[in-house]
């Protein structure tokens, strides 16, 4: 029996610098309007080293899609690229300042792991534990209404930054 609906969040953008942080801030906004509070801090380090492995290894190009879904108790956080070499962990010596990204993300998460999907890429994922009180917001929002859409307000940071950049593209439900 499912007590609590699934809940999803989809963000497609090119991994640049200046992309990473908005997701970082689009994750952080979704969890507060989940009422994962706790879970932001874990799951932005993660979708940030996730990113920044796109940015410095993935080819041919830079695009792809961040994944939050929630479901019953487990936040699964991916990102799926088009590059479809499969991720090392790597062991860094103690005074090299890369190298530890996957090392972090495993560190912080309840379990994470890569999922070959052939000439399309791979998808790199990660997941916590939710905490185990029950969800108060509303299954889904009533749009129009104060708060409805929780990262409106990056969203338009997003359009207003775009520039010569390839935009984000977020899709929410509930």
């Amino acid at each position: 029996m499912i007590s609590q609906p699934s809940r999803h969040c989809t963000v497609e953008l090119q991994a640049l610098p200046s992309r990473i942080g908005q997701v970082r801030r689009i994750v952080s906004a979704q969890l507060r309007y989940w009422h994962l509070d706790p879970l932001i801090d874990q799951a932005a380090l993660g979708v940030t080293e996730l990113l920044t492995n796109v940015h410095r290894h993935a080819e041919p190009d830079k695009m792809c899609t961040v994944e939050i879904e929630l479901l019953l108790e487990r936040l699964m956080v991916s990102v799926h690229d088009h590059d479809p070499r499969l991720p090392v962990v790597n062991e860094a010596e103690p005074f090299e300042t890369c190298g530890r990204g996957l090392a972090m993300v495993a560190a912080v998460s309840e379990s994470w792991g890569v999922q070959p999907q052939g000439e399309a890429g791979k998808v790199v994922w990660f997941t916590l534990c939710a905490p185990s009180s029950p969800l108060t917001a509303p299954a889904y929002p009533v749009y129009g209404t104060a708060g409805a859409e929780p990262f409106a307000d990056v969203a338009a940071d997003v359009a207003a930054d775009a520039g010569a950049h390839a935009p984000a593209r977020s899709a929410v439900a509930g």
